[in-house]
């Protein structure tokens, strides 16, 4: 629909947006391929590490592995860069075209290290060029996750964000099982020289087709309602500027930037906090366990890997669950919840895995993932919510990105050197419970926003029949703030 003006301050139905759920689920699709995408490849490359090091970087133990695991690195550590780029991009041209190039970027970037040419082949010019690919694919995600979170939060309704929010990280710890499970059936049909020689390369060479898929359905979508009726009305402030003699004031990056460092500081430690509990236990169950199940419970590479598939695919497919319980009792309420449990259940977690059964092994995975279902389900509606719409994707690649390479992607290292500083393999149950500490703090300090209008923007419901009653509870019902929402000042 399209805005008419408000008389008095008030909404008129035309103010109200009404979801296509056709052109939801659409773009439902498209953003969730891209972020299964972002996890299949640093699961692949997680998975596969030995043979990467084996291929590129020959060098004496432990000088090989630490270079593999640097190499990973690099892409967290230029996330920030990406998110410093892409987003403002994002919030000046539109959602839908970044989030197109992130996808061509990403598949490029993981199909191209499947057809690199070893060290072997090429010398030292073979991890050269593997870690400018892994630039570039870092570069890409910087504003893939921050880009999408932000484009589904603004297509759904104010009523439904959560549930529908949630599907990304479904689609993200999917990739990520899909990785293992993809690298393990690999393994089991190749031998060891088979798969040093090219068994590796088959996963990333997959990622070629589905980026094809991924542009093609990211080509098909509209712009979010949320982002264009932004920037109606950024150009009817400009006009009016002009037509004032009043310069419009700077829209360039540093300056947004500054304005978001200077007005939403708050909300930027908040959701770096948010980021850091829900990032440090997903990265703890997704990318440490499988060294921690091999390398201090004596699983081989195998076993280990082939354990860890039911715990994120039951994980995964109930993201939503708990999606759709935030939007009806809220989302600090759950992510509370969530940090409680890590604080109570992390070395009881860590204990069952290290009596060395495979259902002890099993259940204390489980209950990992039960405690990042609490807090990773509820990020791509939360975060996106704490920030104005002309600045939210400017927001989104900043503060997640950075919270992302200094917490999540550092994780299995944290873990690690605390392991060896203490002499204990509850390292990683107490590392937990220190995100979870934080990650309450930064919920205690949020505003409740299930349920709300997003900063920025009108309400948004699912059908037609919601208008009216919205129209006659506005007045009493507190979740909608005319204060936000883009309504001219004369009309109010």
């Amino acid at each position: 629909m399209s805005k008419t003006t408000a008389p008095a301050g008030r909404l008129t139905e035309a103010d109200i947006h009404v979801v296509d759920q056709d052109e939801m689920k659409k773009a439902l699709r498209a953003t969730l391929l891209g972020n299964f995408m972002e996890w299949f490849d640093i699961g692949v490359f997680a998975y596969v590490m030995t043979y990467i090091t084996l291929n590129f970087f020959p060098l004496p133990d432990p000088w090989g592995g630490l270079a593999s695991f640097a190499t990973l690195a690099v892409t967290f550590l230029v996330r920030p860069l990406g998110g410093l780029i892409l987003g403002p991009l994002g919030d000046r041209i539109g959602r839908r075209k970044i989030l197109a190039f992130t996808i061509v970027m990403m598949s490029l970037g993981t199909a191209l290290i499947g057809v690199l040419p070893t060290y072997a082949h090429i010398g030292v010019a073979a991890p050269i060029l593997l870690v400018l690919l892994k630039f570039v694919q870092g570069f890409s995600t910087g504003g893939e996750y921050a880009g999408a979170a932000t484009f589904i939060a603004e297509y759904s309704s104010d009523r439904r964000r959560g549930f529908w929010g949630s599907f990304l990280d479904l689609g993200s710890y999917l990739g990520f099982a899909a990785a293992a499970l993809l690298v393990t059936m690999i393994e089991v049909l190749t031998d060891d020289p088979q798969m040093e020689s090219w068994g590796w390369r088959i996963p990333f060479l997959l990622a070629l087709p589905l980026g094809l898929v991924g542009v093609y359905m990211r080509s098909r979508i509209k712009e979010s309602h949320t982002f264009e009726a932004s920037q109606d009305a950024s150009q009817r402030q400009a006009d009016a500027a002009i037509a004032s003699g009043v310069p419009a004031p700077s829209q360039g990056m540093v300056a947004q930037i500054r304005y978001l460092l200077r007005r939403f500081w708050p909300q930027m430690l908040i959701g770096a906090a948010l980021v850091m509990c829900a990032q440090v236990v997903g990265y703890a169950l997704t990318t440490y366990m499988p060294t921690y199940l091999t390398e201090s419970l004596g699983y081989d590479t195998l076993h280990g890997n082939a354990l860890l598939v039911p715990v994120l695919l039951i994980v995964s497919l109930c993201l939503p669950v708990f999606g759709m319980i935030s939007d009806r009792v809220g989302r600090r309420p759950v992510m509370l919840t969530g940090c409680a449990l890590g604080l109570l259940t992390a070395i009881p977690a860590f204990l069952l895995m290290m009596m060395g059964h495979v259902w002890s092994t099993l259940a204390g995975l489980m209950i990992v993932g039960i405690i990042m279902m609490f807090q990773v389900s509820i990020q791509a509606s939360a975060l996106p919510s704490l920030f104005p719409t002309e600045s939210r994707y400017t927001a989104m690649g900043l503060m997640f990105n950075i919270a992302v390479a200094l917490f999540g992607g550092t994780t299995g290292f944290v873990i690690s050197a605390l392991q060896s500083a203490i002499g204990s393999d509850l390292a990683g149950a107490y590392y937990i419970m220190f995100a979870c500490l934080v990650g309450g703090i930064g919920v205690y300090c949020m505003k409740e926003t299930a349920g709300h209008n997003l900063l920025g923007s009108m309400p948004t419901v699912d059908h037609e029949h919601e208008i009216q009653n919205v129209l006659k509870t506005l007045d009493a019902n507190d979740k909608y703030d005319l204060d936000t929402m883009p309504i001219d000042q004369h009309s109010r």
